[in-house]
């Protein structure tokens, strides 16, 4: 019987009395998705699973999001799986100044997977591989909890405001220059797109505040009140009574809930220790797995 245990009232469970290298069976199933629907971060601990075993128990929760950068030269060669790590295609831990630790510097912002697509991504699942003693830890925000203690004034403010969301800018605030080091595909695949401030939970009906690092500025606002804004709503939800720090063991599985949940991946002696991540993630309602692929 699978057991789930609160961590922080409704905010984050841990999973136990589960074995994700088997396909579960419907009740099983049914309570893990009910734990993720309840708590927006789940953990799986001692889940020693395969990359296609990982794929196959996401695919339960509805379609796959390729990776972006799928087109490159990985260490992992499924498209469905974004590698997160310092290791690079030879096995060896990659230069500080290579592109992809550049990239991948993104990861350290607050920020909700797959929100700069049209359809953002509905989940997330990383798979811990290998983990550094020290450090490498990703903390998690209740973008639930953040939205019910905002002041009754602040959320009648921003309740119909939409801001654009852009890779482009999330990895150039980190130094990243997107327009130099993006593939054309890369580009064409992830142009600015609008959210809004706010979602609503399809089950639960529960709203949330959306907002993190890919949020560019507020349409119908003046650049720099807009980014006042965001701001301040990001550093709002980032108060540590809305966090959950999660301190990895190898073969963790967390599971998360982008529609309600900000994340941030912290630093580590990444020239030192070898850090390896396998993330799939869900898209959101609609999303067409096959016209995503077809891109490029």
């Amino acid at each position: 019987m699978v057991q789930v245990t609160p961590v922080q009232g409704d905010f984050v469970a841990v999973v136990d009395n589960v074995d994700l290298a088997y396909p579960l069976n419907d009740d099983e199933f049914a309570a893990v998705e009910m734990a993720f629907e309840t708590y927006g971060v789940i953990v799986f601990p001692a889940q020693d699973i395969t990359d296609d075993q990982q794929i196959a128990f996401s695919r339960r929760f509805g379609p796959l999001e390729p990776s972006v950068r799928r087109h490159r030269n990985r260490a992992v060669s499924n498209v469905f799986l974004s590698d997160i790590s310092n290791v690079g295609s030879d096995g060896q831990i990659m230069a500080e100044k290579s592109e992809a630790m550049s990239y991948n510097r993104g990861n350290q912002l607050w920020h909700s997977d797959s929100s700069f697509k049209e359809i953002p991504s509905k989940a997330s699942l990383l798979s811990a591989r290998e983990v550094p003693p020290s450090g490498g830890e990703t903390e998690f925000a209740d973008m639930r909890a953040a939205w019910d203690t905002l002041s009754a004034e602040k959320q009648v403010e921003i309740s119909d405001l939409v801001a654009q969301h852009s890779l482009a800018y999330s990895r150039a605030t980190m130094g990243y220059d997107a327009g130099e080091k993006f593939m054309d595909v890369e580009k064409s695949e992830v142009p600015p797109v609008p959210q809004p401030l706010i979602r609503v939970s399809p089950v639960t009906g529960r709203k949330s505040l959306y907002v993190g690092s890919h949020a560019a500025y507020v349409d119908g606002m003046d650049r720099n009140a807009g980014r006042t804004l965001l701001d301040g709503l990001l550093a709002h939800a980032a108060e540590d009574r809305f966090i959950y720090i999660h301190n990895w063991a190898a073969f963790d599985l967390v599971m998360w809930d982008n529609r309600c949940i900000n994340h941030r991946g912290r630093p580590w002696q990444s020239q030192k220790h070898r850090r390896v991540m396998r993330r799939t993630t869900i898209g959101g309602d609609g999303f067409d797995e096959a016209a995503a692929l077809a891109i490029g």
